[in-house]
């Protein structure tokens, strides 16, 4: 069956909320299924990121301009949600386009009896996109839940730590395109003469300061660039490449990384050791292995050992073995609802049961550490009980244990702790804190 990009955003939206999937997946899926022409699929992607980014948003005026009360069906709230971004957001689409187009699909995927409601409301959000209605409620947590889409609890949460404007700012960053980041492999090539197969296959990117080799593209397919198959680089944002920077790891270390898939912070490790010395990488999924060993096979880095464990399981063997351990823990994601919007429907329920896993998690690795080992502890959230308080808890009953400060480009720690934030220091949001064992 034929379909074109908007249809397939459709599909694609519907998915992601039927399987509480991950949108980037969740596309690739309705790309390859039907095919889509390289333009196409470019306008399903941007259409569902769009919408998952802007919601809330759209809600609000779907619901200001339609007659009547009453709930929508989920299909036909997507079809208007559609629409609507197309209307506010994309400005090289005619608004007639939007309209014709949305009211066509709602005809085509059953909803023919609803194509009357759909056209007018596109309508008047097409007539009035230019002088839209003030969303009420300026300066509180309801307003920026409202425009910044996201949900309320972490608004409340984030004003209260950090302030008003601080939190526009970081829910704004939010919902700007994020650039890919990708990571040379010195093992193989210098950064400049990377830079310079960039430079003649004519693709524009940005080489940050800090870390070396850090690499900043607009985006694109990463299997086309320069090098891929050769395992000249690989794909990794810049928060956490810092946090395995930060780690600090040397040539002939023992090595754990605890949470490693699908692998970045192993081959970050590898490559800093000068692939010599030892890395097991742990995950607690048997599949996500294969991402670690294609990954560092791709890369030519043969001191990886992948190995299926639970990071709160003891294991005898490990004890005092390791001179480095990295626990990347499982955590909310909220630190990287940019790039991953379907994290916006989380609940603050969801999030209450975290901190005591991450605290078993990172009370076991620490007896797999060696005196004067270090423990990076690091998460891609920027929730206070996800972070400080969780290693504060950790330092206040392992006596054993001290945080030790860091510089990182720009970043310095503070106790040991450091949280990178989108809007602040342009990267995912993530937080690292080292530990150092002292007795």
């Amino acid at each position: 069956m034929e379909i074109n990009g908007r249809e397939a955003a459709l599909a694609a939206l519907e998915r992601c909320r039927r399987e509480g999937a991950w949108s980037g997946e969740v596309i690739d899926r309705v790309i390859t299924k039907y095919s889509l022409p390289r333009r196409e699929a470019a306008l399903a992607s941007r259409l569902c990121l769009g919408v998952l980014q802007n919601s809330t948003y759209c809600d609000y005026y779907i619901d200001f301009y339609r007659k009547g009360g009453g709930k929508l069906e989920p299909k036909l709230r997507d079809i208007l949600r559609l629409g609507v971004y197309q209307l506010l957001f994309l400005d090289k689409i005619p608004d007639s386009a939007a309209v014709n187009e949305s009211v066509a699909i709602s005809k085509k995927t059953g909803y023919g009896r609803a194509s009357g409601l759909v056209n007018a409301v596109l309508r008047r959000v097409a007539e009035n996109k230019n002088a839209l209605p003030e969303i009420p409620g300026k300066g509180g947590a309801e307003y920026l839940s409202v425009k910044y889409s996201h949900p309320l609890w972490l608004c409340e949460r984030i004003i209260a730590e950090k302030g008003y404007d601080f939190t526009e700012a970081f829910l704004r960053e939010n919902n700007n395109p994020s650039p890919l980041n990708i990571q040379v492999n010195r093992l193989k090539i210098s950064v400049s003469d990377y830079e310079k197969m960039l430079d003649e296959a004519g693709i524009e990117f940005s080489c940050l300061q800090y870390p070396a080799g850090c690499i900043e593209l607009k985006g694109g397919s990463v299997t086309s660039l320069p090098g891929y198959d050769e395992g000249l680089f690989y794909v990794q944002d810049r928060a956490a490449r810092t946090a395995a920077e930060i780690a600090g790891a040397q040539v002939g270390m023992k090595v754990l990384d605890a949470c490693a898939a699908p692998g970045g912070k192993s081959f970050a490790t590898a490559i800093a050791m000068e692939n010599r010395g030892e890395i097991i990488s742990c995950d607690l999924h048997e599949k996500k292995l294969r991402l670690i060993n294609s990954g560092a096979n791709r890369l030519g880095i043969d001191i990886i050992t992948a190995e299926a464990r639970d990071g709160r399981e003891f294991e005898p063997e490990y004890e005092n073995k390791f001179d480095l351990i990295i626990a990347d823990v499982p955590c909310s994601g909220l630190g990287v609802i940019g790039k991953k919007p379907e994290i916006r429907q989380k609940s603050a329920e969801e999030i209450i049961g975290l901190p005591a896993i991450q605290r078993d998690i990172l009370n076991n690795l620490s007896k797999y550490l060696k005196l004067g080992g270090t423990l990076l502890y690091s998460t891609c959230t920027v929730l206070k009980c996800e972070n400080e308080d969780v290693v504060q808890g950790f330092l206040k009953e392992n006596q054993n244990f001290e945080a030790v400060d860091f510089r990182a480009g720009n970043a310095s720690s503070v106790n040991g702790m450091y949280t990178f934030w989108p809007n602040a220091d342009k990267c995912d949001g993530f937080f690292a804190a080292k530990l150092r064992r002292i007795r």
